[in-house]
């Protein structure tokens, strides 16, 4: 098992989280929530109103998100929706745990007791250079104040 972070739409009550509890897709176990231990910029880009997490360590804000626990299936699934490694690059990164539910073990008590886990993060090296001026988030929603909705990919 290996673990993710997921900060946009794979969230709970987010337009793709229907493919997290997917089992045909492979298994994710909901950890608990957590927070980049460094700061990033979170943006919303594109005709699509996709959020990006841009790979610039120490811009932006702690980006607040989720923590799963997926299996081999689930991650293989995620790096084809992800577009790894083309559009987001799947990258190791401290997170700092906010809220643990995990109880798969003694590794993990440890590791949330810390406060700091290790996961795989979604994010891009490869974006327009003008997505740096955009407004940087600490959270994302799809339906948020910024009145960015998400375009679904069926919808597209």
């Amino acid at each position: 098992m290996a673990r993710v972070f997921v900060y946009g739409t794979l969230k709970k009550g987010q337009p793709n989280y229907k493919h997290m509890i997917n089992t045909a897709k492979g298994l994710a176990k909901f950890q608990g929530r957590g927070r980049t231990v460094e700061k990033y910029p979170l943006v919303i880009a594109g005709k699509y109103n996709i959020p990006y997490m841009l790979n610039i360590p120490g811009t932006g804000h702690h980006v607040a998100g989720e923590i799963y626990s997926v299996d081999d299936q689930m991650l293989q699934f995620l790096d084809e929706f992800e577009g790894c490694p083309d559009m987001y690059q799947r990258t190791l990164m401290r997170i700092e745990v906010v809220e643990w539910e995990g109880k798969s073990g003694v590794g993990e008590t440890q590791a949330a007791a810390e406060g700091v886990v290790e996961c795989f993060v979604y994010s891009t090296t490869t974006y327009p250079p003008e997505w740096v001026g955009l407004p940087y988030y600490d959270s994302y929603d799809s339906s948020g104040k910024h009145g960015l909705s998400y375009v679904l990919r069926e919808s597209r």
